[in-house]
This record gives structure tokens, C-alpha cells and sequence, in this order.
């Protein structure tokens, strides 16, 4: 029966190689169709390399941390056309275990029968030996005999003798781990670099008042859940918010290209979510054309996704303009950094009880720090600090939104 090669899936355009991350199988185990053998990651997503037959996996030509192109192959399966189950033996290894100090009481020299009270006995059965015949020991009572004090004295000792030995074999014991940066990582490290160097980015901040849109939310928000079947959130006001911005300053929704300015007539937003890889910032598409409710479903969607590594490639592929909510870590303030190529990126933080003046009077409020981090090159400050007034406008009224105003 002849061997069938196992190939890496075309790559997106703008990504030259890939990383094999994790072999799902190895050389002789089984597998069913659409079974995941392997699977392997560029610097934006991790793609899944299935079965499409059911077969026994013969060699692996590319090893976990080996660079590999589209099409390349990664190794080599045979037919099975009998249905049958993998299985897996698990090899467990001996586990040593290092017992520090736990050598017994050195054996008992008989030197003469001492008569020791109860307490005493007590003691010694907790400890399971017979201390009272120990030469280590030196009772202080009548004619040599232990006593409870000195069993203590000595228990103290020996216990202060271990911890200075522990704290001895733990200094002794440092070490130091390397571990390779994944692809991800290794992304996000250059595109930091280059919106650095490349950029001339300033930020501006403003505070907004989240009083509306929490009584909105108190008021509608269990409704809401009923009807659409997902929780009213804070980010799709901040994303109808921004559309608004952006429409009204053309320039956020645009980007430089060499001597040239691009202006977007449609309006992706990119919206930040951390992961254990990493940041990622998959797009909502056409997002001006989506509901409160569309813009809450789309987003838990792709964070359960970007949790989970499931992320494609049209997923997060473009985007006009990011927000990133480090509120939810209990940030107060920050400065967010542009994802290139891009011109701004919308900062918003937790929301904080802060006394405040209306009308002459001192009144507690939740407010939240917004901040507009953006490209000086093409934005002035004027345009900056108008366009986070709008959203600031927004959000204190979101009646606006309906009114287009």
C-alpha cells in the first residue's frame, strides 16, 4: 500500500513560513477523517492540518520548531480502510522524590531504664521513637530522666536545623529556563518596534461620564439578554461611538502609504482581546451596518475563538481602527500603541466613582479615563481631541447616535 504526503495548507499572501507547533499524532497511531494531525503557526494565526481520509500515520518529515513554506510536506500517512481506534499508551515515568531530613532517630543506646510520666510517653508514641534511650538527648529531670521540656528543646533544634539546611538546598537549587518566543509573540515584539520608529504617535485623553450607559443598562440590560440572548456590554456603545468619529474625521479612518493617504470608505474595526499567546486583535467587518446586539454576539464569538486558538486568518486581516479595553485588568490610564498601519487606536479603562462638580454641586460619578493614542503625521490635535469629544459625547448621550447629531 502506497505512502500519501501530509502538506502544509496554502499560507495567506503576507505570510512567507510557518512554525510546526504540535504533532497530534506519531508514527504508527491511527487516525479518523478530519482528525487533527498537526498543527502549525504563523506570526498571526495557529492553522489545523486535518485527516481527509482515515489512516495510520508512517513518518514525520518535519519536527515540532521546524520551519516550513506553503505546500511543503510534513510528513507521511497509508490508508486504513478498516475502522478501527487508536489507542495511545501512556508512559509514565518514575517520579523520585528528594526526602530531606527524614532520617530516623539514630538507634537507641541502652544505658539504664528511666521511668518517664505520661505526657512524656504521649510525646514520644507521636513521634514514634523511643527518645527517652537516645544519648542525643540529656534529660534534666531527677536522676537523668526527660522531660517534656527537653523532648521540645530538642524537637526545636532539630526543626531549625532543617529549615537552615532547606533554605541551604533551595539557594543551591536556582535555576534558570529558556523558552523559544512563539511566532505571535515574536509578531506583536516587531510590529511594537515599527510603530515606534515609524510613527509619530501622540496621545490625548479625556474622562467620560458611564452614568447613561449604565443606567441604561440596569434599566434594559436583563431584556436585552431575553431578546438577543447576550449581555448588553460596554464595547458596542464604544464601537457605535467611534463609527461616529470616524465618519465625522475621515482621517482616523485612513492610513499612509509612502507619499500617499489612503482614505477607507467602509469601516472595519479592530477590537483588542488578550490571549495565552498573546494580543490579538481580530475585526469586525462592516461593523456600521451591525446592531448593539450583532456587534456584543460577533465580539464573544471571536474571543471564545481567539481564547481557544481558532482564529482565521480573514479574522483578523484588516482593520481601520483598534479599541482596547484595558479596564477589564483594572487599568486606570495608558497609553495604547498603534497597530500599524493604522492612524489611532481608543483606550478605555475601568470605570472609577470620582466626585465631580454639575451645576455647582459635588456629586459622585462613575467615570472612565479615555485615551487616543494617533499618528501626528496625518492627524493634527485639533482632529485628535475633537474626535474623542465626540465619542465622550456619545457615550454621556447615546441619544446622539439616533439622531445622527
Amino acid at each position: 500500500m502506497s505512502n500519501h504526503d501530509i502538506i502544509v495548507p496554502d499560507l495567506p499572501e503576507s505570510v512567507a513560513d510557518a512554525v510546526v507547533l504540535s504533532w497530534h499524532k506519531q508514527p504508527g497511531d491511527l487516525f479518523k477523517c478530519n482528525e487533527v494531525l498537526v498543527e502549525i503557526e504563523t506570526d498571526k494565526v495557529i492553522l489545523e492540518v486535518p485527516a481527509t481520509v482515515d489512516g495510520i500515520l508512517v513518518s514525520i518529515l518535519k519536527d515540532n520548531g521546524s520551519l516550513v513554506t506553503s505546500q511543503e510536506v510534513l510528513g507521511h500517512f497509508k490508508l486504513n480502510k478498516q475502522s478501527s481506534s487508536s489507542t495511545h499508551p501512556s508512559d509514565e515515568g518514575d517520579k523520585s522524590k528528594l526526602s530531606i531530613f527524614n532520617d530516623p532517630i539514630p538507634p537507641p543506646e541502652r544505658t539504664k531504664t528511666q521511668d518517664v510520666s505520661p505526657t512524656v510517653r504521649r510525646l514520644l508514641a507521636e513521634h514514634n521513637n523511643n527518645l527517652q534511650k537516645n544519648s542525643i538527648i540529656k534529660g534534666s529531670g531527677v536522676e537523668g530522666r526527660i522531660t517534656r521540656i527537653d523532648i521540645q528543646n530538642y524537637l526545636d533544634q532539630k526543626n531549625q536545623t532543617h529549615e537552615r539546611s532547606n533554605m541551604i538546598l533551595r539557594r543551591d537549587q536556582k535555576t534558570d529556563k529558556r523558552v523559544p518566543m512563539t511566532r505571535l509573540r515574536k509578531r506583536i515584539a516587531e510590529r511594537l518596534l515599527e510603530t515606534k520608529n515609524n510613527t509619530a504617535m501622540l496621545t490625548t485623553f479625556n474622562e467620560v461620564n458611564m452614568k447613561t450607559i449604565i443606567d441604561l443598562r440596569s434599566k434594559y440590560g436583563e431584556k436585552f439578554q431575553q431578546i438577543h440572548g447576550i449581555r448588553l456590554g460596554f464595547m458596542s456603545f464604544y464601537v457605535k461611538a467611534v463609527i461616529a468619529a470616524l465618519k465625522k474625521f475621515p482621517e482616523l479612518n485612513a492610513y499612509i502609504d509612502g507619499d500617499e493617504v489612503v482614505y477607507h470608505d467602509y469601516f472595519d474595526i479592530s477590537i483588542a482581546i488578550s490571549t495565552p499567546r498573546g494580543l490579538v486583535t481580530p475585526v469586525l467587518h462592516n461593523v456600521d451596518l451591525m446592531s448593539l446586539a450583532d456587534i456584543e454576539k460577533k465580539i464573544k464569538v471571536l474571543a471564545v475563538k481567539g481564547k481557544e486558538g481558532k482564529l482565521t486568518v480573514d479574522e483578523i486581516t484588516g482593520g481601520n481602527f483598534t479599541i482596547t479595553n484595558g479596564g477589564i485588568f483594572g487599568s486606570l490610564i495608558s497609553t495604547p500603541i498603534i497597530n500599524p498601519p493604522q492612524i489611532g487606536i481608543l483606550g478605555m479603562h475601568a470605570v472609577k466613582d470620582r466626585p465631580m462638580a454639575v451645576n455647582g454641586h459635588i456629586i459622585i460619578l462613575p467615570m472612565m479615563y479615555l485615551a487616543l493614542s494617533y499618528d501626528h503625521r496625518l492627524i493634527d490635535g485639533r482632529e485628535a481631541v475633537s474626535s474623542l469629544v465626540t465619542i465622550k459625547e456619545i457615550i454621556e448621550d447615546p441619544t446622539r447616535l439616533i439622531l445622527e447629531v
